[in-house]
Parts: structure tokens; sequence; C-alpha cells
């Protein structure tokens, strides 16, 4: 076609000046959008409910390009606790709580809506955690499963302030309600296969409890039974009742529902008093404990009640397993990190089975008759180390017997450390 001074006329539509543009946000856009359904994927596979939450704030950080990410979930109707946390700070916040009335993220709860700051300034919001930088930028965004609130899905930055684009608010929103439909999962998940293991674990002391009680009414008992078969009703309901305790606890670690009364440790005091409980059952063994530790230990922050409970299960099986005339030495030395060896000269545990240790319910083959209580000791005893953002492993060499290691965090000393705000 030409034009009426004869010209060629071209026939493609005008281009935009904006399409390169565009394009590319649009294949970024798709990029993030398959990157998040990848995620989903995950998410909806994972049962393991620590697991869980640390690929939902690493997810959050990567699919938003920030320094930071959290979860809180809300504990009850006054605390919401950090859950998991990405970033700098992640060794100081594991477990803090922090009051729905007086924090930002208890703002986003009471009032079931998002935020974003671009520049936190001085937004009075922000609760305060010691140690803990004040991010410079922050988005936080309600985690919904149906109508109710179970958590709150922070993203942040530290170092650089940073305007939020829809995009980035929407794919978090997005991520917040498929974590919360995780979460929830995982919890429902953990509960069908918690009855099933507490009717298991539960059976044979009630059998024993209504066995006794009945025979208690016996017209023919036998003089001296009575206050017998008494004690033996005592003793299995002291057994339950350890069980259910151990259930307890070792649920609401897993949930993140546990807040640590954190505090400086005086580990050699929680030592003795580790050794002075087991004590009796030591010297029926006829099993030598001895400590060595350094003439002077640095800072370590933790929930005395807590840690004395990791070292008394270690300490405990430690004398349970090794048998007769054993040797069990506490180590404490000091790295990166502080550094608690429990070792005996027992029998060594196979590399085949040293994974089995630390799950739930499980107990090593030939053991059993050795194993009593309800196999939950040493999972409870990894969460808890975990919580103090520690870690809790075994060393077994065959024929020297073996050694179950914990690490703990040093707390910073007065010229690391900084007052800052979160």
């Amino acid at each position: 076609m030409v034009t009426d001074n004869g010209q060629p006329h071209d026939l493609q539509a005008p281009q935009d000046a904006d399409m390169p543009q565009k394009h590319t946000t649009l294949l970024r856009r798709a990029a993030r959008l398959e990157q998040l359904l990848a995620l989903s994927r995950q998410l909806n596979s994972t049962r393991e409910m620590a697991v869980l939450l640390s690929q939902v704030v690493e997810g959050a950080r990567d699919l938003l390009c920030l320094e930071a990410a959290s979860i809180l979930l809300v504990i009850d109707a006054d605390f919401l606790s950090f859950s998991a946390f990405c970033g700098p700070a992640a060794a100081k916040l594991s477990g803090v709580a922090v009051p729905i009335e007086k924090s930002l993220s208890g703002w986003v709860v009471r009032n079931r809506e998002k935020v974003v700051l671009a520049d936190t300034g001085t937004d009075t919001r922000l609760f305060s955690v010691s140690d803990i930088a004040r991010p410079r930028s922050i988005v936080a965004v309600p985690m919904f499963f149906g109508d109710e609130i179970i958590g709150v899905l922070e993203g942040m930055t530290l170092t650089t302030s940073s305007d939020f684009s829809v995009e980035d608010i929407e794919i978090l929103e997005i991520l917040a309600g498929i974590a919360a439909v995780a979460v929830q999962n995982a919890r429902l998940f953990q509960q069908s296969d918690w009855v099933a293991h507490v009717v298991h674990e539960i059976r044979t002391p009630l059998t024993s409890i209504m066995a006794y009680a009945d025979m208690l009414n016996h017209p023919n008992l036998k003089p001296g039974m009575t206050e017998e078969f008494t004690r033996i009703i005592q003793q299995q309901t002291q057994e339950v009742n350890a069980l259910v305790n151990q259930f307890l606890d070792l649920a609401q670690l897993e949930s993140g529902r546990v807040t640590l009364d954190r505090q400086e440790l005086n580990l050699p005091a929680l030592i003795a008093h580790a050794i002075e409980v087991i004590h009796p059952i030591a010297l029926e063994q006829a099993t030598t404990i001895q400590v060595e530790t350094p003439p002077t230990l640095p800072s370590v922050l933790g929930d005395p009640q807590r840690i004395a409970q990791v070292l008394l299960n270690l300490l405990t099986n430690a004398v349970k397993y090794a048998g007769k005339g054993a040797l069990v030495t506490i180590r404490v030395n000091v790295a990166k990190q502080l550094r608690i060896a429990v070792a005996n000269n027992g029998p060594s545990i196979p590399l085949e089975q040293q994974g089995l240790l630390f799950q739930k319910f499980s107990r090593l083959p030939g053991s059993q008759q050795k194993a009593r209580g309800s196999g939950l000791g040493l999972s409870i005893a990894r969460r808890i180390v975990e919580a103090h953002n520690g870690r809790i492993w075994v060393e077994s060499t065959p024929g020297e017997g073996c050694t179950f290691w914990l690490t703990l965090p040093i707390a910073a000393t007065p010229a690391d450390e900084e007052t800052v705000v979160r």
C-alpha cells in the first residue's frame, strides 16, 4: 500500500516503547510464581514442623530478595513466638515470646491486616529485643487458616530501605496462606501419629493398674498382698504420669509454643545436679562418673531447667546402657561454641543405628530389656538443644564406647553488644 504522495506505508502497528520492560517484568513475575509453586509442593510434602517453618522463611527471603524473614506463631491470646527466622539474628530470636498488645506482629494479629513499612523510622509498634538490630524496612502479613490467624509472616531488610512493590506484597500474602495450611496439616499429622503412639505406650501400665486393682477386691487375698498391690498400682500410675508429661513436652516443643526462660547458665551447678539425681542408679551399676571442665567458662544463655533436662537424659542413658562397672565422663570445652560431651566406655552404637537415636519412640535393636519409658528422651533433648540454636549428635567407634555431644552458642561479650530495637 502507498500513500497519496507515493511513499510506502508501514502496515505494522506502532511499537510500544515500554514493551521490552513489560516483557522483562512479565518474565520475572512468571519466574517468581514458578518458584512459589515449587515451594508450595515442597511445603505440602513436609511434616516435620521445624523443617517446614525453616523452608517458609527461607522461601520468603529468596522470593523477595530480602536479608531476613521470620514466622511468629500464635501461642495464646497474649503472645506470639519467633518459631523460625533466617538472617543474622537467628541465634538470638529463636523461641522469643512477643506480646500481642505491644508489637508490630501483634498489631497484625489484632487488626487482621498487613503492615508495610518502607522506612521503620520511629514506629512504636516494633517490639524491642536486646542486641537485635532494628530492620530498615518490613512487611508483615497475617497467616490465615480459614478465619483464624495462626501467625505472622515477615520479610525485612536490615541495611538498606526498600519500597516493597505490590507484587512483593502479593507474593508474601500467597506464601503466608500456603504456609498456614501446611502448618495446620503438619499439626494434624502429628496429632494423628501421636494418638496411636500414646495409646500403645500407655496401654501396658494401664492394663497392669486395672489388673492389680481388680485383685484387690479378691475375697481370698493373702495378708500383706494389699500393701504390695497398692505399691505396684502407685508405681504404674507414676509411670503413666511420666509418659503423659513427656508426650505433652515434646508436642509443645515441636509446635514451637515453648517459651525459653533465657538466663546465664551455671553449667557446673547443672552438671552437679544431674550427677546427684543419677547417683543411686550409678551406685547400683558400680558406674564411675568423672567431670572434666576448664577453670573458667564463657557466658552462655539458656533455660536452666531445659538444659538440666538434657544433661540428665544423656547422663541417665550413659549409665543405663554402658553396663556395670563402666566409666562415664562429662567433658566441657570451648571453641566457637560451648561443647559438652557425655562419654562412656560401654558398648558402641553401629553407624547404621545411630540415625534412629533421635527419632520419636525409637529404641535400638537389642536394647529392649534395658529400655524403659517412652523412647522420647533423646528426641526431646534434640528439640531443646535446637531451640537454644545448638546441635546434638552422637559419635561411636567400635570397641570404644560412645559419646553424645551438644553445643550451645556463647553469649556476646559487652564489647560486642549493641543496644538496638527490633
